[in-house]
């Protein structure tokens, strides 16, 4: 008698991003300049972008020695508030 082996049925989960009318994912840039403090710059992302110290840290390390860093990721329309209250601390910051 020959015995067959059935290999167990194997599914594949994909994870599908959906769009909710919200556009295009940007990314919220934080700008080095000469006048703005670590702590100022770190306090500012603690407070607007809701990052955790650490986050906020490694992300003002970044800006001051590459110039710029991508701090948030989002929809425009959520970035908008975030981008206006890091210019309002007197910091540079765009959306692209």
């Amino acid at each position: 008698m020959v015995q067959m082996e059935f290999a167990p049925e194997i599914e594949e989960l994909v994870d599908v991003e959906t769009d909710l009318g919200q556009g295009d994912i940007k990314d919220l840039i934080v700008h080095n300049d000469d006048h703005n403090t670590f702590d100022h710059v770190i306090n500012t992302l603690i407070k607007v972008c809701k990052h955790e110290v650490h986050q906020a840290e490694q992300c003002t390390y970044i800006i001051h020695f590459k110039g710029k860093c991508a701090v948030k990721k989002g929809s425009f329309r959520e970035l908008k508030p975030m981008k206006e209250g890091i210019n309002d601390a007197g910091i540079s910051a765009t959306i692209e």
